[in-house]
């Protein structure tokens, strides 16, 4: 489980004395959480009004950045089909793992100047991670539809005898061709019923040329056998074929509609693995860029919320815990106890969530200090 609780709360005489309170509340005696201090630099205040707005605006683009990053996360591992197991090694943030990004955070100063007000520097995340959500569902349409047409044409030419296509399957001396009198039809035969087609093929219809039936291929169901007969006989053939429970598969052998075929799935094939190299660079990259997008609109919100909270001049200190799944009650009850004085009204809302199975409180989730949850559990199916 990768869950962080990014939390903040007031400088006591210095930031660091509010840091050691912590340490010795949740570490000393019982080891509830593993906790780093979470650097935010000296940003642009602005006005009061500025800042109510701002809360609330950060609220909406952390959900959008969040669900940006999990879809590019998720079509990597789609992407990725066989290879599923390599997508968390793929999933870096600034070419380390996420873990390792989050709790040595460190404010990007060149992509998110902090001589910009706050609404700003939202705005240019804003604008990136649209950028980036655009870009992902272009490339992924294209993908997609290569892929999807390559998996149709492979899915003709494979499962059972009955529906598949034939092409790679017979070769022309299987056939009589060019013939004004003649044709060699396709029959499909269940295995069980080999001995019964070979006995009766020669009389389910008048002009059936003797000893014209070979087997061309064979699956875990059924044989394809070829069969030649009179042209006038078809109708008769098919339908007698019909009540014996033989298929005759609607079949013209015709070269170039089968070099067709084949040279559209070598395309098709040659397209994907071209595409391949160049889209999972462009995931690497993007979900990288999403994600440190992510946990700097999370320090954002904490500024802002803890200024909002604790008021003028900002003194503050922003910390990172990092709770195991057993410790999360406990370490809800010692943050309370610890910051239960910055606000009465808070009262003792030690998340329900957790003694409620299924009841999902986030809307709702408020604390006496400061708190942010961040999730690293990006993908489905993990």
């Amino acid at each position: 489980m990768t869950e962080f609780w990014l939390i903040s709360a007031p400088g006591e005489k210095t930031c660091q004395q509010t840091w050691d309170k912590l340490m010795a509340a949740t570490t000393r005696n019982n080891n509830l959480s593993t906790n780093t201090k979470f650097n935010i630099p000296d940003l642009k205040v602005g006005t009061l009004d500025v800042l109510v707005g701002l809360s609330d605006e950060l609220a909406k683009l952390d959900s959008f950045v969040e669900s940006v990053v999990k879809k590019v996360a998720q079509y990597m591992a789609d992407v990725l089909e066989d290879s599923r197991d390599k997508v968390q090694e793929n999933l870096l943030a600034n070419g380390v793992d996420l873990v390792t990004y989050i709790t040595r955070f460190q404010w990007d100063m060149a992509k998110y100047p902090i001589k910009q007000s706050l609404k700003n520097i939202s705005e240019i995340i804003a604008k990136q991670v649209t950028q980036i959500d655009n870009d992902l569902k272009a490339r992924a349409s294209a993908y997609n539809n290569l892929k999807g047409n390559l998996q149709n044409l492979e899915r003709k030419n494979a499962g059972s005898l009955l529906t598949r296509s034939l092409a790679d399957i017979v070769k022309r001396e299987d056939f009589v061709l060019d013939s004004e009198y003649l044709i060699t039809l396709l029959v499909v035969v269940p295995k069980a019923s080999y001995n019964d087609w070979q006995k009766t093929y020669e009389t389910l219809a008048e002009m059936v040329v003797p000893r014209s039936s070979n087997l061309l291929f064979e699956d875990n169901e059924s044989g394809l056998f070829s069969v030649t007969l009179f042209r006038k006989a078809i109708d008769d053939f098919r339908h007698k074929a019909r009540e014996n429970k033989f298929t005759v598969r609607d079949f013209q052998y015709n070269e170039e509609e089968m070099k067709a075929d084949k040279e559209e799935m070598t395309r098709l094939s040659t397209d994907k693995k071209k595409q391949y190299g160049p889209l999972v660079r462009w995931l690497k990259v993007n979900f990288s860029e999403a994600f440190i997008a992510w946990i700097h609109i999370k320090a954002l919100r904490v500024f802002v919320e803890s200024v909002l909270r604790y008021g003028l001049p900002v003194n503050f200190q922003a910390m990172l815990l990092q709770p195991s799944k057993k410790t999360m009650k406990k370490l809800r009850e010692v943050l309370y106890e610890l910051y239960k004085h910055l606000d009465s009204s808070a009262a003792a809302i030690i998340d329900a969530a957790m003694d409620i199975p299924g009841l999902n409180l986030s809307q709702q989730e408020y604390y006496p200090y400061v708190y942010y949850k961040i999730d690293c559990n990006l993908l489905d199916f993990k």
